[in-house]
């Protein structure tokens, strides 16, 4: 008996390398129509196209790489916010569960937006440079704030290639700063959810440990890596190679997670796997980064190691290092103790990779921390473009 099945459809996508990630983009109008709009067609196909779930972790059928930072997808449309150029949707797809995390935004795929939003024909020309910068101004959907690019453009192209060098990446590309608005979730007063600098956070069976709970860039629970027994000098492997450990970690963001609002239990922590992100932090001193690189404590201001989706992540999430520099601005925080404390308008933290400057402009109004404008500079480049392919019972 002929068993028919139906054939392949193929969908326009660019994939892309921004900051210390990678993903797909899509042009909202080249979506098929059921996934032109967000529920159960616009995840399952998102799903086909990195490969999840997977059982075995590799996401050998789809465009993922099986980590956090290659498990992503982008969706950029006309801006539908006044005073915006184009709107970014973020879906942070699971690697072996069923399901695209929309809790949350990607600060590193966020200096690939402006870039792909002009090479898609999104901004008018007027608005290009024949060589300069054009200032692209995206609304972040997942999250409702704004984000700047200033993309590099030579001979009415976008520039990609340049000297600049970012830890964790291997080749260098060209310098896009990427400013973060008005960083907050919300308003000036959920910046510390609790209302408090530093927290103690009871987690039944580990104890009790001290922790900022911010919500800027991304909700991150920030704690000392003394106080787990780290050193903050810690590799991947050294955290990952653990499931014992990855789950210390994972039963601290689930009660971390209930304590800034985010869930009301802690098992509703593993269907939001995005956020809230956790990190611990210590005092700067010299390590040896990933890729052997030396760091000397003397250059840099704090050690910093973050998660993401339940691995500690190779180098820095972009948006987590928003969360880094808006925490080490205000006095008396856990990541501004670290670095010495006292006011300071930006950071050098030092990562697996290597190090990161972040800025952030802080400010107490009428008694509450408010944060106008964090800053950092990554890069992108278009890896590969031209259509997907997924089967066509696949949506």
């Amino acid at each position: 008996m002929t068993q028919t099945h139906p054939a392949q459809i193929r969908i326009p996508a660019t994939y892309i390398r921004g900051g210390t990630s990678k993903g797909v983009f899509f042009n909202l109008s080249d979506l098929p129509l059921s996934a032109q709009k967000p529920g159960p067609s616009r995840d399952a196909l998102l799903m086909r196209v990195i490969g999840s779930p997977d059982p075995y972790g590799k996401h050998t059928d789809g465009m993922g790489g099986a980590t956090s930072s290659t498990s992503k997808t982008v969706i950029v449309s006309e801006s539908k916010q006044p005073g915006h150029d184009v709107d970014y949707l973020f879906g942070q797809v699971s690697i072996d569960q069923p399901f695209v995390d929309w809790s949350g935004n990607c600060g590193n795929l966020s200096a690939a937006v402006g870039p792909f939003a002009i090479q898609q024909g999104l901004l008018p020309e007027e608005r290009l440079p024949e060589n300069g910068f054009a200032e692209v101004r995206i609304w972040q959907a997942n999250i409702g704030k704004t984000i700047v690019n200033k993309v590099p453009i030579s001979h009415g192209e976008v520039q990609e290639t340049g000297s600049f060098e970012l830890d964790g990446v291997t080749f260098p590309a060209a310098e896009i700063a990427v400013d973060f608005m008005d960083p907050a979730d919300t308003d000036g007063s959920s910046l510390f959810p609790t209302g408090n600098l530093i927290d103690t956070l009871d987690v039944p069976s580990l104890g009790a440990f001290l922790v900022t709970l911010i919500n800027a860039g991304i909700p991150t629970i920030f704690l000392n890596a003394e106080d787990l027994g780290y050193r903050g000098t810690e590799l991947q492997d050294e955290i990952n190679s653990s499931e014992d450990v990855l789950q210390r970690f994972e039963n601290i963001r689930a009660y971390g997670a209930v304590a800034m609002g985010l869930i009301d239990e802690p098992s509703e922590a593993a269907a939001r796997q995005h956020t809230p992100k956790v990190a611990f932090v210590a005092p700067p001193c010299d390590y040896v980064a990933s890729s052997g690189k030396h760091i000397e404590g003397s250059n840099i201001d704090l050690l910093v190691r973050a998660l993401s989706m339940g691995k500690l992540h190779h180098a820095m999430m972009g948006t987590a290092a928003v969360a880094i520099g808006t925490a080490a601005a205000i006095p008396g925080t856990l990541v501004n103790l670290a670095a010495g404390g006292g006011p300071r308008d930006q950071v050098v933290f030092g990562h697996p990779s290597g190090t990161l400057k972040v800025g952030a402009a802080a400010a107490q109004q009428n008694g509450e921390w408010q944060v106008t404008k964090a800053t950092m500079s990554r890069s992108a480049r278009v890896l590969m473009e031209g259509w997907v392919r997924v089967p066509g019972d696949a949506i």
